[in-house]
């Protein structure tokens, strides 16, 4: 299949090494405002997929990531910031990367490029049809996720795509393609830049709409977070003694002997 890839498009700048810092800055500033216009117009499909996950994951079904190089490790942050943020566990959410762990910091040369390989890290998840698979490329033609989501569909999988060129091999293998144009990068070819921010927009949409709707924000504050540092249980010192009126000393005592805002709220509920 043949199609013109955007995101190998010529940058709309040049002779990029002859210009001031302040003038690099602009342009790069200048290029991200379109961002979030773009991502404006994938939200429909974006909703649609939310609503065939969400009564998935209410039985029990999973939110997978996959993706290589940069897509990767996006869908990683994305799902290590779960636990922590809403309190779930660590298989709620998962992120899988092309060459696996040791690609998150270093690049592991043609992990990418493996159309198999995909398939077999979700094998290892034990994936079935209550999971939602979503493939991340921006190229959208990355042979480890294109195979993964081929795979999926061949065996009934909820699959997704988020990638930045329309018609890509991607969008054939996905349920719920979310194709979203942020033009070239200022950089002719680096989509760790636009492209980048445009996937990571969508995954902080994705998966804090799920949360909230699974039931893990109470008002607009995060009563399951984990109580795993100084900054977060001071923040949840704060939102007990904004709700219930308690002084600080009696909330940090609760929060000890509850462990979570949540179970400190419900306790004082039924005082």
């Amino acid at each position: 299949m043949s199609f013109f890839k955007i995101t190998e498009a010529d940058s709309n700048h040049d002779n990029l090494e002859q210009l001031s810092v302040a003038e690099l800055s602009q342009i790069i500033s200048t290029e991200d405002q379109g961002i979030a216009a773009a991502v404006r117009t994938v939200l429909p499909i974006i909703n649609q997929f939310i609503e065939v996950v969400l009564p998935k994951m209410k039985k029990g079904g999973r939110l997978i990531y996959l993706g290589a190089g940069t897509s990767g490790r996006l869908g990683i942050l994305d799902a290590s910031e779960c636990p922590p943020t809403f309190g779930v566990s660590p298989d709620v959410v998962i992120g899988l990367i092309a060459g696996g762990d040791d690609a998150i910091r270093t690049a592991v040369e043609g992990a990418e490029d493996n159309p198999s390989q995909g398939w077999k890290d979700l094998e290892n998840l034990k994936v079935t049809n209550l999971d939602c698979v979503v493939g991340i490329a921006a190229s959208g033609t990355t042979p480890y996720v294109v195979g993964a989501l081929q795979n999926c569909q061949q065996k009934g999988i909820t699959t997704a795509s988020i990638s930045c060129n329309p018609g890509s091999p991607i969008t054939e293998v996905s349920d719920h393609p979310i194709v979203v144009m942020v033009g070239p990068e200022v950089i002719t070819g680096s989509s760790r830049m636009k492209a980048g921010t445009a996937q990571k927009m969508i995954l902080n949409t994705l998966s804090t709409v799920l949360m909230i709707k699974l039931g893990h924000v109470k008002g607009n504050r995060m009563v399951d977070m984990k109580l795993n540092n100084n900054k977060l249980k001071e923040r949840a010192v704060r939102m007990v003694c904004n709700v219930s009126n308690i002084n600080a000393e009696k909330a940090t005592q609760l929060l000890q002997e509850h462990g979570s805002v949540r179970a400190v709220l419900d306790h004082l509920n039924h005082e």
